[in-house]
């Protein structure tokens, strides 16, 4: 072989390790889904066609069919930019379809999201907007094109953006005991709205008062103004919303909280409540009160568990591996490992956090519990994860896998429970549904050991 052709296949070599298959996220624009999960906001899309089609599917459709209401799956304003508007520019396009929208689409906020093709020709979409704002319209815009990074870069963005844009400046008073709640990227976790209703009753029955931001709780637009006036930031999350949190400090002087593990099952829980209650420096009853009533009804389902854990022995996996973003994959395998007593053998993360972010997260997992040292993966490639998991040991018994559809194949050939908890899942219909909290963790217990009989 020539020096040339060695240089060609070196190449190619590259080309072929740098390209994903199987990403387990969304683009950048994909944040059009953290604007339709606020009520009464309506996503624009300044992009080509096809980008929000291929959003939908994948973080709604096909990820866990959750369904749409208001502006959002195939009903999004678009662009749909084009050749003639990469080469002559699309700002009149774009201005035209936000009068359209006001005029035709019932919001109370407006979020232009701008994709790969407009900030490559690099039309000026603030200018766009600001003539609107400018004439009292709610309307703001975020730069998510798709090179920027995942749909949990394009959140940060947007979030900020309407803090910035809408919300706007303020010097009043805090109010005790209010905090604003960030928990998951809507749509991006698939029992995100189950998450944060368990999470807000969870607040509530300890004494706080919460912005809910997103969901079926939240006040829609109207609570996003409301967000300067609480005590504090509540962020229950890996990593993703740190940018917001540390925005929301700068620019409103409030301070928060960051709790990385979501919490699951009483020990978790109770300890989560007693930190957030201790940091807010609320009085403690209520709190107390209600971590008694959660616990004993807690222990009652679990021990009747137990009967079913000590004598149906057959079939029933020992060991299991976790595929999925950084916050669940946390969150499950603390669970599983340090209350359940499953042991862990694979931890892959698929959310490509920051590499300052990764070394936080090794720290983490090398004292997850009580003599549960872990080491963890990233991988963004689904190739890659599958390897990965074909080379585990899970011994004997049945493996037990906790990951998106992409590992179906190979947990077919593992002969192994897949239980869909990451992006995509297209063999789950989620409602309402959360594992999180005091009764998330029994309905998780639920749907792991229904799949160890036999069930789905």
């Amino acid at each position: 072989m020539t020096l040339e052709n060695q240089t060609s296949a070196v190449k190619k070599k590259e080309k072929h390790d740098e390209a994903i298959v199987h990403s387990h996220y969304a683009c950048t624009v994909g944040a059009a889904y953290s604007v339709a999960a606020i009520k009464g906001a309506v996503p624009i899309a300044n992009c080509g066609p096809g980008c929000m089609y291929k959003q939908f599917f994948f973080l709604s459709f096909d990820n866990g069919f959750q369904g749409t209401a208001g502006v959002s799956g195939g009903n999004i304003p678009s662009a749909n930019v084009g050749e003639n508007d990469i080469v002559f520019g699309g700002s009149k396009k774009l201005d035209d379809l936000i009068k359209a929208s006001i005029g035709v689409v019932k919001g109370d906020l407006f979020v232009v999201l701008t994709g790969c093709s407009g900030e490559l020709v690099g039309d000026d979409v603030g200018s766009v907007v600001r003539k609107y704002q400018q004439n009292g319209y709610p309307v703001v815009y975020a730069d998510t094109g798709g090179f920027k990074g995942s749909n949990l870069d394009g959140h940060e963005l947007v979030v900020n953006a309407i803090i910035d844009q809408f919300v706007g400046s303020y010097n009043g008073p805090k109010e005790a005991g209010l905090v604003n709640l960030w928990l998951e990227t809507p749509y991006f976790n698939q029992n995100w709205r189950g998450d944060y209703l368990e999470m807000v009753r969870i607040l509530r029955a300890s004494g706080f008062k919460v912005n809910v931001l997103f969901g079926p709780e939240s006040g829609g637009v109207s609570e996003w103004k409301n967000i300067p006036k609480a005590d504090f930031n509540l962020l229950i999350s890996a990593w993703n919303g740190l940018k917001i949190v540390k925005h929301l400090e700068k620019k409103y002087k409030q301070r928060y909280l960051h709790v990385p593990i979501l919490p699951i099952g009483e020990e978790a829980t109770t300890a989560f409540i007693r930190q957030v209650v201790e940091f807010a420096g609320i009085d403690k009853t209520k709190s107390e009160k209600f971590i008694r009533e959660e616990s004993k009804i807690y222990y009652y389902f679990l021990e009747h568990f137990s009967n079913f854990f000590s004598e149906y022995w057959y079939g029933l996996p020992a060991k299991f591996a976790t595929v999925t973003n950084s916050t669940d994959n946390l969150a499950l395998t603390k669970f599983l490992s340090d209350q359940i007593g499953l042991i862990p053998v694979k931890q892959i993360i698929t959310d490509n956090p920051p590499d300052d972010v990764r070394d936080k997260l090794r720290t983490i997992y090398s004292n997850l519990g009580e003599n549960i040292s872990l080491d963890v993966e990233f991988h963004e490639d689904g190739y890659k994860v599958e390897d990965s998991l074909k080379k585990t040991d899970f011994g004997n018994g049945v493996p037990l896998i906790l990951a998106s559809s992409w590992e179906s194949d190979v947990a077919r050939e593992l002969k192994a429970l897949l239980i869909e908890v990451g992006t995509p899942s297209t063999e789950t219909l989620i409602i309402n549904r959360s594992f999180i909290g005091y009764r998330g963790a029994l309905s998780l217990i639920e749907r792991i050991y229904s799949q160890a009989v036999g069930g789905k």
